[in-house]
């Protein structure tokens, strides 16, 4: 079955797979966190065992998702994409702060790319010092309570910043229909994305005038 074209493949089936399954591992460890934190919500869900369990095993899992995408082609070109600055993105940060309505972006935004740097070494933090809270007898009482401040106040920063995320992908349903489905409309990604966005077959193929070879 042939894509419309006025479609593009923005995300893979593994590139979404891994989006979604780190959002889960990552919204259960706040929510988990949130009823082992909060009075109200200890007392309304109460069994904080189970509780506590849960927040670990998906805490320890978070970094699974990514690191079986990168068995995929996709993923790792989204990885290397989102790990690199480049004049563009400068460009887009410019942008931002002048209120321009052009800002040049790749298939990732600036403010995409430091939320997704921003997000991995969180992660790094929060599974590191949650191992050293959990694993009692391989560390002395020092570290357990350094390890303890820095998870909370680094659980309470990802819980503001993944709200921001959601609130922003809440505004455009474009890119949320891009992450369910794989696929965005042209006119959108040309908006939002215009050095990702490939020219139109006809264009690629169109011979430059007087002859000679067709446009790269």
């Amino acid at each position: 079955m042939r894509r419309p074209p006025d479609l593009l493949l923005r995300f893979t089936r593994a590139e979404r797979l891994v989006h979604r399954a780190t959002a889960a591992l990552m919204l259960t460890c706040l929510a988990t966190a949130a009823c082992l934190y909060l009075p109200p919500l200890a007392e309304l869900v109460g069994r904080r065992r189970l509780v506590v369990t849960v927040h670990v095993w998906c805490g320890l899992a978070l970094p699974v998702p990514l690191l079986l995408g990168l068995a995929f082609r996709a993923v790792r070109a989204d990885v290397s994409g989102l790990s690199r600055f480049g004049p563009a993105d400068r460009a887009w940060l410019r942008a931002v702060r002048a209120r321009a309505s052009h800002r040049p972006a790749g298939k990732f935004n600036a403010g995409q790319k430091l939320y997704a740097q921003w997000t991995l070494g969180s992660t790094l933090v929060i599974v590191g010092t949650g191992l050293m809270m959990w694993l009692v007898h391989l560390t002395p009482p020092g570290w357990r309570t350094g390890a303890t401040f820095v998870h909370d106040w680094f659980a309470a920063t990802i819980a503001v910043v993944t709200t921001g995320h959601v609130r922003m992908a809440v505004r455009d349903p474009e890119a949320r229909r891009g992450m369910r489905t794989g696929l965005v409309d042209r006119r959108w990604a040309e908006c939002e994305h215009p050095r990702w966005v490939p020219a139109p077959a006809a264009d690629r193929d169109e011979p430059v005038r007087g002859g000679g070879a067709p446009r790269p």
